[in-house]
């Protein structure tokens, strides 16, 4: 039996959709495999009855499937699912990672995630690996066609995750199919500044470039109270707001000493807006982690 914590994360960070992702030091989800002669899946934890159990529905039987390990899967949901924090890509990974040391297949990480990113092709509908990349190889991570790029960046994050669901699908949806020159400039220019800021560690850099001009407006609008929470995780020290994913997570860059403050002040703002919300202080962590 191998047992595996896999990270939450958050992708996109605002100027880089679809290529860019974090992990999150919290929270995370436990993946316990045991070799089977068929994959069944039992789902215990956070929203743990709205996941499917059919192996071919579930993202962590799909990597069963694809690295031809079957096993009985058991996942405890620290993840909620719908919550723009890398829920099914948590299951996934975690599945990708302890599959490979139960049948020892010897698959590098990066063979891993993509073949995690199968398995969210199973609620998704496509293969993005923006989720799945930093939940096994941790930090900061930036993925293109011609492969993964990873940073192990130390920068203090608040998710604040509100009592409310916006589903993948229809997060994608509200996307504009096109953007103008002036706004691709600005969002090349802001997405360098992001990496440059996280070969930095650096929260002023992160959080400007955290701005997007196309996406996050778009998205922002399926989030309740959005626009006040993000002024007020700004006044309490945020260096930077977007939302987190599809949503309805939002992310804050922040320094360390203004982290918790930057928390209560989101969570104070969704409650002003009707809404209960909880916050995760946390930070750019490690990737999914084998435990003995």
């Amino acid at each position: 039996m191998i047992t595996v914590r896999a990270p939450a994360t958050t992708a996109n960070l605002g100027s880089g959709f679809d290529v860019f992702g974090a992990a999150l030091a919290c929270p995370a989800d436990v993946v316990r495999v045991e070799r089977a002669d068929e994959t069944t899946i039992d789902v215990t934890g956070a929203g743990g009855r709205f996941i499917p159990t059919d192996p071919e529905e579930n993202t962590a039987g799909v990597v069963a499937r694809e690295l031809d390990t079957p096993a009985h899967i058991h996942i405890d949901k620290g993840v909620r699912p719908s919550s723009g924090l890398g829920s099914s890509a948590a299951s996934a990974a975690g599945a990708a990672v302890a599959l490979n040391e139960l049948y020892d297949r010897g698959f590098s990480d990066e063979e891993l995630v993509w073949a995690a990113a199968e398995g969210e092709a199973a609620v998704s509908g496509e293969a993005h690996a923006d989720n799945v990349a930093p939940s096994i190889l941790g930090g900061f991570t930036i993925v293109t066609d011609d492969g993964i790029t990873q940073i192990d960046a130390d920068l203090s994050v608040v998710a604040c995750l509100p009592e409310t669901v916006v589903s993948t699908r229809d997060a994608r949806g509200v996307v504009p199919d096109s953007a103008s020159m002036d706004d691709l400039v600005e969002t090349v220019g802001n997405a360098s500044t992001l990496v440059a800021g996280m070969h930095r560690d650096d929260p002023e850099l992160v959080g400007r470039g955290l701005d997007d001009p196309v996406v996050t407006p778009a998205r922002a609008k399926l989030i309740d109270g959005y626009d006040a929470v993000e002024e007020a995780a700004r006044d309490a020290g945020a260096t930077g707001v977007t939302v987190s994913g599809a949503g309805p997570s939002m992310l804050a860059v922040c320094r360390p000493e203004t982290r918790r403050d930057v928390a209560k002040a989101m969570v104070a703002a969704f409650g002003e807006a009707d809404v209960d919300a909880r916050a995760y202080p946390t930070e750019i962590g490690d990737g999914a982690e084998i435990w003995r």
